[in-house]
Formats: structure tokens, sequence, C-alpha cells
């Protein structure tokens, strides 16, 4: 079951490809047989996915809530089976004043004694915490799906981060090359006598200038890689991704489309509304504190007593039922059922407000794809026509009839509509995953259970 929902997570996510499903199993393995290798571990975006829904921070923390509300549902249980105590003892004790009434001075008691308890009637208070213990218990899957979603997300934000870090480290080598082939053309000229020292100079200048674009660049494509193995939990191991900024689909859902999707599948709402449901059973539990109770013991065991010498051994048992009424307790009742009626308000009134809020991100994160589509769709021919101007500026610079500070425009209007048009597509694939995480399609459903109530 962990498999398939491993799998149905890495498959939702934006951009994975029909081999998501192979690359994903192969990504289980791969930490363990790239650990035996040497250079950084190259991943896939489906092997990323994959791992971030396994091993992220946040996905581990979520596996052991899930163990706590385990515990915590045994527990809450076990308020409706039988109690067995084992006991066991030996007294003894001496009375002279009772010696010339002729009773036994010293009496010797050794007892052994299985008891059970088993309540009978609780005034809805047992039923009330099984069901508030259960109710907990599936609160762990929302938890695990909500966790598993935003590793997802930030896995896939972090995966399109290191392509746009890689991308502006490429276009800034790329106008250090170019800056560098005009200073040797520069050179080449003012040898020829076409150009002064002048040209050479402002070429060499511009080709200096462009260097640090350089080292930054690479600093950040290390940045982007080191965030990516902090969202993976990957510890002591470089990573490096595989990929690029390819256009994504530019369609996005309607936003009654995206807040039905969001108000139907995100976990966080699932999780509120059993709080909920948590908190009424609260409520039915401590108006029951106030409650008579029935409860039904009985023991059975084996009784040796000693009264001077005189001793006698045989099985005991006893058996009744036990009612209790705490009449008066001071207002403790009253004031638990207050409280817990005000948590159960409480939860209501933050479910709304989670539902307002998921309403306005679902509208921002529907319009930012939006936005997105359209600038991309809007600088698809750009590139090609800063190249073809470059390619002009260069021609006309070599027959004379261009400046060098044409060339520099033409050069400078290219890398700035390459970095604009990447930027674009990150921020399409960005939104895009955003928005699948807002609708929920990145949280896996919670497994369904197995077992049946008690």
């Amino acid at each position: 079951m962990k498999r398939s929902l491993l799998l149905l997570a890495a498959g939702l996510a934006l951009l994975a490809s029909p081999r998501g499903a192979a690359a994903a199993e192969a990504a289980t393995t791969a930490p363990d047989a790239a650990a035996r290798e040497a250079g950084p571990l190259v991943l896939t975006l489906e092997q990323t996915l994959a791992l971030a829904a396994e091993q992220n921070h946040d996905v581990l923390k979520a596996r052991e809530y899930r163990s706590l509300v385990e515990g915590r549902y045994i527990e809450e249980k076990s308020v409706a089976l039988p109690h067995f105590t084992l006991s066991g003892g030996a007294a003894y004790s001496a009375d002279n004043s009772q010696e010339a009434l002729g009773f036994p001075v010293r009496t010797d008691n050794y007892t052994m004694k299985l008891g059970v308890v088993q309540p009978l009637f609780t005034w809805g208070q047992i039923g009330a915490a099984v069901r508030l213990a259960d109710i907990g218990r599936s609160t762990a899957g929302d938890r695990m799906a909500s966790a598993r979603g935003t590793a997802l997300r930030d896995a896939a934000l972090a995966f399109v981060e290191v392509l746009l870090a890689r991308e502006y480290e490429a276009l800034a080598k790329q106008n250090l090359e170019q800056r560098v082939r005009h200073l040797e053309e520069s050179r080449r000229r003012m040898a020829a006598g076409t150009a002064t020292d002048y040209d050479v100079l402002g070429a060499s200048v511009a080709e200096q200038n462009a260097r640090p674009e350089v080292i930054r660049t690479a600093n950040r494509v290390s940045d982007a890689r080191e965030r990516l193995a902090f969202v993976l939990g990957i510890q002591g191991r470089k990573v490096d991704v595989v990929g690029s900024l390819s256009a994504a689909s530019t369609v996005a859902p309607s936003y009654d489309a995206a807040l039905a999707a969001a108000i139907a599948n995100r976990p966080e709402l699932a999780e509120l509304r059993k709080n909920r449901a948590m908190a009424e059973e609260m409520v039915r539990i401590e108006r029951a504190g106030n409650k008579p109770r029935l409860d039904l013991g009985a023991d059975a065991g084996y009784r040796a007593l000693d009264m001077d010498g005189r001793t006698g051994d045989g099985t005991t048992w006893s058996a009744g039922v036990r009612l209790t009424w705490p009449v008066f307790d001071g207002g403790r009742t009253k004031g638990a059922v207050q409280r817990t009626e005000s948590d159960a308000r409480s939860i209501g009134l933050e479910e709304r407000r989670f539902i307002d809020a998921l309403a306005l991100e679902t509208r921002t994160g529907v319009d930012a794809v939006h936005e997105a589509a359209a600038i991309v769709e809007a600088l698809g021919g750009t590139v090609a026509e800063a190249e073809r101007l470059l390619a002009m500026a260069e021609k006309g610079f070599e027959l004379g009839v261009k400046v060098r500070l044409d060339v520099d425009d033409a050069q400078l209007n290219l890398v700035q509509a390459r970095a604009v048009l990447a930027r674009g597509r990150r921020d399409l694939a960005a939104a895009q995953v955003n928005l699948k995480w807002i609708t929920g399609e990145l949280s896996p459903a919670p497994a369904a259970k197995t077992d049946k109530k008690p």
C-alpha cells in the first residue's frame, strides 16, 4: 500500500512522464547504490518526487504521528474491556486483649486472588472515548497525506529552481564567451587598422564585467542543489538533477473547478472536520462526569488462615455490582462541558476560516497559472528575434556599418530575453505545481482501514 501511494503521488506531479513509475521504483534504491559511487546523486523529476515522498523530514514526522495515534487508540479502547488484576498478600496480627474472651490472640492470613472489573453502564463515556480515539487514529492518514503533498510540492519547486539556476549559469557563460569573442575581434581589427585602442579597451572592460555573473550564477546553482538535498532529507551527499525548463501546458482549470477540488481533496480540511468530531465526543464524555455509572466486580482465589495454631485454607470468591454517582463535584463537570463546547465551536470557526482562506489561495493560484502562461506565450518569439538582431549587429560591426555599442545592446537584449523566458517557464511550472498542491492533487488519499471498530 505504501508503494502504491508513493507512485500515485509521483504520477500526479507536474511534468511527470510515462516512465514515472519505473523511475520512482529505481529512486528508492538509488541512494543505496549511489552511496557506493563517487560524485553527486543525479536525479530525474520522478526520482526526486519518490525520494521526497519517502524521506522528507516532515513525512518522517508524520509517520511517527501515526504511531502516536495508534497507541492512543489502543489506550482509549481499553476502557471498554475487562481489567484483570492478580493480587496476593500476607498479613500478621496479634491482640492480647482478646485472650480472656477466648478469641484468638494471633492471626496469620495468606491470600492470592484474581479480580476482574467490567464497566456495565457509564452514561456513554466509554462509547464516546472509543469513537474519539478511532477518529483520532484516522487523522494520521490525513496528516501523512498533508506532509507528503507538501513534500512533493517543495521537491518539485526545488527541482525547477535548480534548473533555473543552471539556465542562468549557462546564459552567464554564453555572455562571457560572446564578450571574449568581441574582444578577440576588436584586437584583430586593431591589428588590421580598422579599430582603435578605445574599441579594444571597451571590449576588455565588457569581458571583465561579465565574469562576476558567472561566479554568482555558479554559486546560485550550488545553493539550489543544497536546498534540494535538504528537502529530500539527504545528508552527506551532493545531489544534481537532469531535465530542462521546457514549456509546460498553459491550460489551467477554472476557479470553480479548482475550489471544488480543493475542498474535496485537501487533507488539512479533512483533519479539521475530524478534530471537530473529536471535540464533540469530548463534550459527551464530560457531560457524563456527574452521572451514575455501573461496574461489575468479581474475584476468585485461595486463602490460608492460621489462628493460634488452628489452620484452615480453601478457595474464595465474590461478585457484585457497584453503582457510583458523584452527586456533587463542585462544578467541575459544568466547567469541563463549557470548555469542551467552546473547543468544538472554535474548531468549527477554524474550519470556516480555512475554507475562506482556501478560496483566496485557489483564486491566487489560478491567476498565477494564467499570468505565467500568458507571459510564456508572449515571449515565445522574443528569443528568436533577439538572436537574429545580434547576428545582424555582429555582421554590421564586421562590415563597419555598426558600432560596438550596437553589438553590446543586441547582446544585452538577447541575454535578457533568454533569462526572462527561462524565468517565465520556471514561474509557469512552479504555479502549476502550487495549484496542484492547493487542489490536493499532490496529496495521496489516506489508505482505507481494514480493521473494524470495536
